[in-house]
């Protein structure tokens, strides 16, 4: 198993959510790129961290 932490910046807001973009590590390419996160849940952060597992 293998975990990364994936770090996010907001960037805008649509109707119900909030679009984020990935901030990779110097030298390495976006894994995710975008992400959109409802409005509800998020509120007013700027920046987010999601961890992704993989399980082999």
């Amino acid at each position: 198993m293998s975990k990364t932490i994936l770090k996010f910046e907001y960037e805008k807001e649509t109707k119900n959510s909030v679009r984020y973009k990935e901030v990779p590590e110097e030298g390495a390419a976006p894994v995710m790129g975008t992400l959109y996160v409802q409005k509800w849940f998020v509120g007013g952060t700027k920046n987010l961290e999601i961890t992704i597992e993989k399980k082999d």
